[in-house]
C-alpha cells in the first residue's frame, strides 16, 4: 500500500514537472516566433498587405497560445497547492498534536486555578462559619 502511494506521488510529480516544462516551452517558442514576425524579414511572394494580415493573424494566434500556457501554469500552481493542502499529512498531524498539547496545557492551568479558588473559598468559608458560630450577635 505504501509503495503504491509513493509510486502515485512520483507519477503525479512527474506529471506536474512535464506540464510545467511543456507550458514554459510553449510560451518561449510562441514568444520567439512573435519576435521573428516583428522583425519582418520574410521574403515571400505574397503582397505586402496579405503578408501583413497573415503576420497579424499569426501574432494573435501565438499571443493566445502564450495566454493559454500562462493559464495552464496558474492551474498547475493551483493543483500543486491543492495537492499539498490535501496530502500533507505530516504537517496536518503536527498541527493537530501541537494544538492538542496547547489545549491540554491550558486545561491543566485552568484546573489548577479552579482548585486554588476552591481552596481559598473553603478556607474563607471555614473562617466565616467559625466567626458566625462564635459570634455573640447570632
Amino acid at each position: 500500500m505504501q509503495r503504491n502511494l509513493t509510486q502515485s506521488k512520483e507519477a503525479l510529480l512527474k506529471s506536474y514537472n512535464s506540464r510545467l516544462k511543456e507550458d514554459i516551452r510553449s510560451m518561449r517558442e510562441n514568444f520567439e516566433e512573435i519576435i521573428r514576425l516583428a522583425k519582418g524579414e520574410n521574403d515571400t511572394q505574397l503582397s505586402k498587405i496579405t503578408q501583413c494580415e497573415q503576420d497579424t493573424y499569426e501574432t494573435q494566434v501565438r499571443a493566445a497560445n502564450i495566454v493559454r500556457a500562462g493559464e495552464s501554469l496558474m492551474k498547475l500552481v493551483s493543483d500543486i497547492k491543492q495537492y499539498l493542502i490535501l496530502n500533507d499529512f505530516h504537517s496536518v498531524n503536527e498541527a493537530i498534536s501541537s494544538n492538542s498539547t496547547l489545549y491540554r496545557n491550558t486545561q491543566k492551568d485552568r484546573d489548577n486555578k479552579l482548585m486554588h479558588v476552591r481552596d481559598d473559598m473553603a478556607a474563607d468559608l471555614y473562617d466565616l462559619e467559625e466567626e458566625y458560630y462564635t459570634s455573640i450577635y447570632k
